[in-house]
């Protein structure tokens, strides 16, 4: 997770050698059916998670069961994916989206997934006091980014506990290896909660919104399309979670 490094610190005119530790980043390759599909920036941990969470958020498996079998080399940071479907749509690898996230993040997606805007049903719902409580379990449980100051968290609550908790160089990483445990548990989606340390942007909300994930709560901003595809959606975005505070952007009738 981490690597000492030594640095020159200047604090108050003064310089001083130190040992500082550094967020681990590696390529992560995800090859489908024998194809190579994408290479991620990613934290060289729960591999397997990011890869499931990766492949689900993308549109190119609808639930755990379409994966016949999935084989990690860590050594070379690549995951080899076999599904039951062995047709893969070539077309898909074309349809490609270059991230606002860390690093050179890629998202897959099908025109007809901005067609078929099919709203969020769910009458899951939270009280603030909860949410203020959420976030700072969050906060706590984020030890990387305290070490380091170089990774994002992101978690999925009942609304009472955070029960999957997981850590990235990347925003869209963490929430996909959180997606992708909760997959692999058979998590009900619909009755669950998204956290994130990390900014909210249009394809987070993209990402949530596969997953009919009713609520997410960040302590940072969200984008104006964010906000936009949110409404649409049906989704609860609740935004700069700190202290005492925070603002609703959309979905407010969920918040008690």
């Amino acid at each position: 997770m981490f690597e000492a490094v030594n640095i020159t610190r200047i604090s108050q005119g003064k310089a001083e050698n130190l040992e500082d530790l550094t967020a681990s980043e590696a390529p992560f390759t995800i090859n489908i059916n024998k194809t190579e599909l994408a290479t991620l920036l990613a934290s060289p941990f729960d591999l397997k998670e990011l890869a499931i969470g990766f492949l689900y958020t993308a549109g190119i498996i609808k639930s755990i069961s379409d994966v016949e079998n999935i084989v990690l080399d860590t050594s070379i940071g690549e995951a080899y994916i076999e599904l039951k479907e062995k047709k893969l749509d070539e077309n898909l690898i074309f349809k490609r989206l270059f991230t606002s996230g860390c690093g050179r993040g890629v998202i897959f997606y099908n025109s007809l997934d901005l067609l078929h805007r099919k709203k969020i049903d769910s009458n899951f719902n939270i009280s603030s006091e909860k949410i203020f409580k959420l976030m700072q379990v969050l906060q706590e449980k984020s030890v990387s980014f305290k070490k380091t100051g170089g990774v994002h968290s992101a978690a999925l609550s009942d609304a009472k506990d955070i029960f999957i908790f997981k850590e990235d160089i990347g925003r869209h990483n963490a929430v996909d290896k959180v997606i992708g445990e909760a997959l692999i548990k058979k998590v009900d989606f619909n009755n669950s909660l998204i956290l994130s340390s990390g900014r909210v942007s249009s394809e987070i909300v993209l990402k949530i919104k596969k997953a009919a994930i009713p609520i997410i709560v960040s302590q940072s901003a969200p984008t104006n399309q964010a906000v936009k595809l949110a409404r649409e959606f049906g989704l609860t975005v609740i935004g700069f979670v700190r202290g005492r505070r925070m603002n609703i952007y959309s979905g407010d009738e969920r918040v008690l």
